[in-house]
């Protein structure tokens, strides 16, 4: 993805998530031939698609408030506005420090490590988490649509680590399994530090 006027870059951006959600395979050996531009990435792939869910999460329950076990709770606006800036700010620092922990596991795997190919690996293969939020907007439907999007974040994850990192085939899949377990605890800590935040 390169710079450009507002709207190519916008038609970019809508082009890039569509073909990771609909032909991740293609689009990984796309990507692997592009350079890598870490700072590019972050402004014009993750910050915008990283704010989708936050921004429809506090809008969805200003409008129509959550219910968990059929009680109704509708949170103030103020509150509401701060988790989401502590989600999204959390949400960009977890895109770099799993990045860094797929370059880092990457020669144990026979992989070669590189911070700005692992950086494009996470933030692309994020875009089905990212743009379920989207369904956000009406609460009831927000979280199973984030985990549909979670699995379609993991399966284009497995299916970039081939292109990107290089692990030979037979490695491949426990790779991706260290990759997992790396995830699942950063998302535990990050969890426990947007509960204290909120």
């Amino acid at each position: 993805m390169s710079a450009g006027e507002p709207s190519s870059r916008l038609a970019g951006l809508a082009g890039r998530a569509w073909s990771m959600l609909v032909r991740p395979r293609a689009t990984w050996e796309i990507i692997a031939a592009e350079p890598a531009d870490p700072r590019a990435l972050f402004l014009a792939y993750v910050a915008p698609l990283a704010a989708v869910g936050p921004i429809c999460g506090a809008m969805g329950l200003q409008v129509f408030g959550a219910s968990i076990a059929g009680i109704h709770l509708k949170l103030g606006l103020g509150g509401t506005v701060l988790a989401a800036a502590a989600n999204y700010g959390l949400g960009l620092l977890a895109v770099y420090l799993l990045a860094m922990a797929v370059s880092a596991l990457a020669p144990a795997f026979g992989g070669q490590a590189d911070l700005r190919r692992a950086l494009n690996l996470v933030a692309f293969s994020a875009t089905g988490f990212w743009v379920s939020g989207l369904f956000a907007l009406y609460p009831t439907l927000g979280f199973p649509a984030a985990m549909l999007g979670g699995l379609c974040s993991l399966y284009a994850l497995f299916r970039g680590l081939q292109p990107l990192m290089r692990p030979p085939p037979d490695r491949t899949l426990t790779y991706y399994a260290g990759v997992l377990a790396c995830g699942l605890a950063l998302t535990l800590i990050l969890r426990l530090v947007a509960a204290r935040v909120g």
